[in-house]
């Protein structure tokens, strides 16, 4: 990490609180998904729901320390799988606690704290956190305006994915951890 990027994690660590989702977290996470995701593309409440009881460890949230709120969150589905597919964001039993790979299903930060590398400082934390846990890679679908973004935070793009979540079309892309 250079410097810049250990100035902004050193100030966001002194303004957030990152640690696994609490239950009672979850009304807050699926409020928060419907504001950063259009009906097409949110997830459900049911689907949130089932998903923070079956594995709030692979939720990292940022806790905002002033407020006690929600200011954003990253979550995904653990699997020995490789490659992305629709069934990810509404089907929990997919999920296997001793895969190798997380299929990220959402990167969600409320719009005050965008800007701010919040974003990129989730996704740094949870792919060194995974790592510690045994993973080895993290993949995700996007639309092509957020590519460059997941670029930046050192995903690779494998173009477009087999995906039509939301009616969409999206890019898979990977980051070896």
């Amino acid at each position: 990490m250079d410097l810049q990027n250990h100035q902004t994690s050193q100030k966001l660590a002194e303004r957030f609180e990152f640690r696994s989702i609490l239950p009672e977290e979850t009304d807050q996470a699926v409020t928060i998904e419907h504001i950063c995701f259009p009906p097409n593309e949110a997830c459900s409440r049911k689907a949130m729901t089932d998903r923070i009881a079956a594995a709030p460890e692979l939720f990292l949230v940022a806790i905002d320390r002033t407020s006690g709120r929600v200011a954003g969150f990253l979550n995904g589905i653990s699997t020995n799988e490789t490659s992305f597919r629709d069934e990810f964001f509404t089907d929990i039993s997919l999920h296997d606690p001793k895969g190798k790979s997380v299929m990220l299903v959402g990167l969600d930060v409320l719009p005050e704290y965008r800007g701010q590398g919040l974003a990129r400082e989730i996704v740094r934390r949870y792919a060194d956190r995974e790592r510690e846990n045994g993973r080895e890679l993290l993949v995700l679908t996007c639309l092509e305006p957020k590519v460059q973004m997941y670029q930046k935070m050192g995903f690779l793009d494998l173009g477009i994915a087999n995906s039509t979540w939301g009616g969409e079309e999206w890019h898979e892309m990977t980051f070896k951890i």
